[in-house]
C-alpha cells in the first residue's frame, strides 16, 4: 500500500463511519508522514490530525485500526 492509498482509505473510512465530507476529513487528517522502515520496523507512518477534539478522536480511532491492518506503507 502507498501513502496515497492509505490517505484515501482514511478518508473513505471516516466518511463511512463518522459521516461528513471527504473535504472536511482531508483537512482534519492532513498528510500521512512516512518514516524509514529501518528506524520504525513496526509501523512506518503517522498522521497529525487537527480540529475539534471529537474529530481528532475519530481520526485516532481509525488510525489505530489502520495501523493494525497496514503497519508498513511505501511512497
Amino acid at each position: 500500500m502507498t501513502s496515497g492509498e492509505l490517505h484515501d482509505l482514511f478518508l473513505s473510512t471516516l466518511v463511512r463511519e463518522a459521516g461528513g465530507t471527504r473535504r472536511h476529513w482531508r483537512l482534519v487528517v492532513g498528510d500521512v508522514k512516512l518514516y524509514p522502515v529501518e528506524t520504525h520496523p513496526h509501523c512506518n507512518w503517522t498522521v497529525t490530525p487537527s480540529g475539534s477534539a471529537a474529530a481528532t478522536g475519530e481520526v485516532e480511532r481509525i488510525a489505530d485500526m489502520l495501523r493494525a491492518r497496514h503497519p508498513i506503507v511505501r511512497n
